[in-house]
């Protein structure tokens, strides 16, 4: 059975400030949210922020893309006549511009730990953040070279030792540079159980708080 009309909305947030108190009023916390642009070229949008444009294609998906209101703050989701596998994909087409927004606003950011239990894992950070080395992997002399992802840098913690901070704004080219660099690190021919050297993914979150 088909559905006549399924839509939904993504709100595109507006510069200003809010104001958070505590129970009792004893405290009060400012959240700040920045001004972001969508524009609509077909079904690709484009999503403007103070971190930088984020450009995505919704071309393979038979939707309605439209803005909403003067000031063009929404951005409504139309999908006519479809089955439940086509309906299913316009709540997706909304997560996608809504990780978007969050990353041109605040940024994604991965932190990544070596384990080992013998071998200490060495990782050499080249070309500007782009390009990772990982040495001495159970004891192995080949140089593991993993390149990150346009534009996801790559840094090695100063807080804490044997971690890696990955940063960007597309959060699929972040989580995919850290699938990278775990992959890269995987066993061979050994049981994963009892050998469980490599980097794993240990943390995720965003470059910038949305309460600061």
């Amino acid at each position: 059975m088909k559905t006549i009309l399924s839509n939904q909305t993504v709100d595109i947030p507006d510069k200003g400030t809010c104001v958070r108190k505590a129970p009792r009023g004893r405290l009060t916390r400012f959240c700040l949210w920045f001004a972001v642009s969508v524009l609509l070229k077909g079904r690709t949008v484009i999503v403007k922020g103070p971190r930088g444009t984020l450009r995505r294609d919704f071309n393979h998906i038979n939707v309605e893309l439209s803005l909403l209101g003067k000031k063009h703050k929404k951005l409504r989701v139309d999908k006519w006549w479809g089955n439940r596998k086509e309906l299913a994909t316009v709540r997706t087409i909304c997560s996608h511009v809504q990780n978007m927004i969050k990353g041109v606003t605040l940024g994604f950011r991965y932190k990544m730990r070596s384990v080992y239990a013998h071998f200490p894992i060495n990782v050499v950070i080249q070309d500007n953040g782009s390009l990772v080395e990982i040495r001495n992997f159970l004891g192995e002399k080949y140089i593991r070279r993993v390149r990150m992802r346009p534009g996801v840098t790559c840094a090695v913690s100063q807080a804490q030792k044997d971690e890696l901070i990955l940063e960007g704004n597309d959060i699929e080219l972040v989580s995919n540079s850290a699938a990278l660099i775990q992959q890269a690190t995987t066993v061979k021919n050994k049981d994963i159980r009892k050998f469980l050297d490599g980097i794993y993914v240990s943390e995720k979150g965003t470059v910038q708080q949305a309460d600061e």
